[in-house]
């Protein structure tokens, strides 16, 4: 039986939510890019959620579960980021009990749609929709960005050090640097070769990402994972450091976790 939604009641990032069903019906028969920009705005601003956010996860699995592959992965992905975000304060309960049967249904579609990803992005973004229906915290709101902008930004836990530095994988080379690598000469960036973990050495999240990775035929981005769960040394302290441990305290530090 469907849901029944008063959304006169709940709120998104502008105030009511009264114009959510409106644009949902707008994008399922007018799918167009400035649609779901729309909707992301309204709903997961930035990160944030809210009631409405939640509400609207039902015919967000809908369209998931559509033959047309580009806006299911467009829902799949915002479906994803709202969920990563279901532990904030947004009023709406608890939304894992709540809302059990779409998020299963979800990530059943993520699962199936990650195995014929189009290309990295959309295989990164998927992949991190999994862990956010799964409740995994953190990796489902930073694996991607990661993955797709090839960089993480992480402060240096050595002591007294308060270096920014950046943890660069992909297209660059892969290492961790002090300064602005992508514009200012060489001779102005301090860099240090990272030190991947050897793929059989890999535990918990880090060992299932990559054997997932490497299973999808994703062997690039298996080897980027190698070195999210290996080894940094800052550049202008010399202090060696996981540099997936690193993002993780950076993240539970900007949560309060």
């Amino acid at each position: 039986m469907p849901r029944m939604t008063d959304w006169s009641r709940l709120s998104h990032a502008y105030g009511s939510a009264e114009d959510i069903p409106a644009l949902l019906d707008r994008i399922a028969s007018d799918p167009a890019s400035e649609h779901w920009s729309d909707l992301w705005s309204a709903l997961c601003h930035q990160g944030s959620v809210y009631s409405a956010s939640f509400a609207a996860l039902p015919r967000l699995a809908d369209v998931a579960g559509t033959d047309d592959r580009e806006q299911a992965v467009s829902a799949l992905t915002l479906a994803g980021a709202i969920m990563a975000g279901a532990g904030q304060s947004h009023g709406a309960g608890d939304v894992r009990v709540t809302y059990a049967a779409e998020v299963a249904a979800l990530l059943s579609l993520a699962n199936e749609r990650l195995r014929t990803a189009a290309d990295r992005s959309e295989y990164a973004y998927l992949l991190e929709a999994v862990l956010s229906f799964e409740g995994v915290f953190g990796w489902s709101e930073e694996l991607a960005w990661g993955l797709t902008n090839e960089e993480y930004e992480v402060s240096c836990p050595g002591p007294g050090c308060a270096a920014a530095v950046f943890i660069v994988v992909g297209e660059y080379g892969f290492f961790s640097a002090v300064g602005d690598y992508a514009t200012l000469p060489d001779d102005q960036v301090r860099t240090k070769p990272l030190r991947p973990a050897e793929p059989a050495a890999l535990t918990g999240i880090g060992r299932r990402l990559h054997d997932v990775a490497l299973a999808d035929g994703q062997q690039e981005v298996a080897r980027t994972l190698t070195h999210i769960f290996g080894d940094a040394t800052c550049p202008d302290c010399a202090e060696d450091f996981s540099v997936a441990a690193r993002i993780s305290a950076d993240w539970t530090a900007t949560s309060g976790g």
